[in-house]
């Protein structure tokens, strides 16, 4: 047996879960299942399959490493595994069934595979590297479980088709960028852990050992420690800037944070990066909502007009007279690294209740966002539309067109959603990645898709 230390695998399994064939990505389409292992070495593979509660039967014998099984039925729960001699594949899950853009990758809620780590899908991060191909990022997570693996996907096709590159553990709301032709990524260790940075320089296919850049607590809820989210990496006046906050849910509050760190410095090096102070909440500042709030998460960096740096962020509103509409924004002082956050003001924002980016295009003057926009107190709490929403000012926003609605399909908002999209510019169309809940997800949280989009022509 092989010591277990570094960062990146292919793939990462647990002592006593191991299985020798490794069942990599799973693509349901709307009557088919496509899905891919890797390769063992075998001159040819076994797939088995079986409706979830039916007898296993052979589907093909092939001497590649994908399948697609076909003429499924929608809605329907399915179950599959390969083997090679006495070699198999841990058993997985799929549900076929329609679904917006391109599925990067499925988890269904049933399926254990990652059960080490969690059962859902969370924190979509996109981005083009340098070669030419796009890379998706994505976490394995479930409310108080370990939370505590990444998976990383390839598209050398502009989006249209992905194919698995490799995994990190430990690896908890993962960010993606690219510094001086490097790929590097941020996360955390698990919710609430130790905040981490690696560098891969072979296009994701593995990454330095992390460096531990600020230590966490992995107090679950309990204990504050680091909280983060896969926002972009800024580049302003000759800094990185990415934002994350101390806190935890548990104890009820968020402190707002930046980080920071010279872009000629040595991102792997934790002497590199500076903190601020985290800023705690205050109900008393002005504009904010009205009633009891747990405050703001999931900071959004943008430049604006006057050329100042603010982090934007997410407002909890629920138990608020009002409900929704606000986001809080603050001003980073790019003077002093480690001087914390200063409120600024509320700004309008109709989708404040969950992650959002805020990208500014210099050719229309304009910020842009993508994001589970709310129509209404009675859904404040839903996800089932996901607007694009522009602002000439960063402060008043406006809806341009709605680019999914399911509202219709979900009254409650309890079992769709589409959230936490990660987005930019390739020329003129927008392309972006979304966690996704459709087809009988766990609920509209605990989400079963990464979907990837592209609107044509923006």
């Amino acid at each position: 047996m092989r010591k277990k230390n570094g960062w990146s695998y292919s793939p990462y399994q647990p002592l006593f879960m191991e299985t020798e064939l490794y069942i990599c990505h799973v693509v349901p389409t709307i009557n088919s299942i496509r899905f891919e292992w890797l390769d063992a070495g075998c001159e040819q593979y076994e797939v088995y399959w079986k409706e979830k509660e039916g007898e296993f039967r052979l589907f093909t014998v092939t001497n590649k490493c994908c399948c697609e099984i076909t003429n499924l039925s929608p809605d329907r729960d399915y179950a599959f595994y390969v083997c090679a001699g006495e070699r198999k594949s841990a058993v997985r899950l799929a549900r076929p069934g329609k679904v917006y853009g391109t599925v990067v990758n499925y988890l269904h809620p049933q399926d254990t595979a990652y059960s080490f780590s969690g059962n859902f899908l969370c924190s979509p991060c996109l981005i083009r590297h340098p070669d030419g191909f796009l890379l998706a990022s994505m976490d394995v997570f479930q409310g108080y479980a370990p939370q505590n693996l990444t998976l990383i996907f390839r598209s050398d096709d502009n989006g249209e088709s992905w194919y698995y590159v490799s995994e990190l553990f430990p690896c908890f709301w993962p960010r993606m960028f690219i510094h001086r032709g490097a790929l590097y990524i941020l996360a955390c260790s698990t919710e609430y852990g130790d905040l981490l940075i690696g560098a891969s320089y072979d296009g994701g296919k593995s990454f330095t050992e992390p460096t531990i850049l600020f230590r966490g607590t992995n107090g679950k809820n309990k204990m504050p420690g680091v909280h983060k989210n896969p926002h972009p990496v800024v580049e302003y006046k000759g800094r990185l800037y990415n934002t994350l906050e101390w806190g935890s849910w548990g104890l009820g509050y968020h402190a707002a944070m930046v980080m920071s760190a010279d872009i000629d410095a040595d991102l792997l090096s934790a002497d590199s990066w500076s903190f601020s102070q985290p800023l705690l909440y205050d109900e008393n500042w002005e504009g904010v909502g009205k009633g009891r709030s747990a405050g703001t998460i999931e900071g959004c960096l943008a430049v604006g007009k006057d050329d100042r740096l603010y982090n934007v962020m997410r407002y909890d509103m629920l138990k608020m007279e009002a409900r929704y509409g606000l986001a809080l924004r603050y001003l980073v002082n790019t003077e002093d690294p480690d001087a914390p956050l200063s409120f600024e003001r509320a700004i309008e924002f109709p989708a404040n209740h969950s992650k959002f980016e805020i990208r500014y295009d210099e050719k229309t003057e304009t910020y842009f966002s993508i994001a589970s926009r709310i129509t209404c107190p009675e859904d404040a709490g839903k996800r089932t539309l996901l607007s694009l929403l522009a602002s000439k000012d960063m402060v008043h926003w406006e809806t341009l067109c709605d680019l999914i609605d399911e509202r219709a399909n979900d009254s409650t908002g309890k079992k769709i959603g589409f959230q936490y999209v990660d987005f930019f510019w390739e020329g003129e169309d927008i392309i972006y990645l979304c966690r996704t809940a459709m087809n009988k997800a766990a609920n509209f949280h605990d989400t079963n898709y990464i979907t990837f989009h592209r609107i044509p022509d923006f």
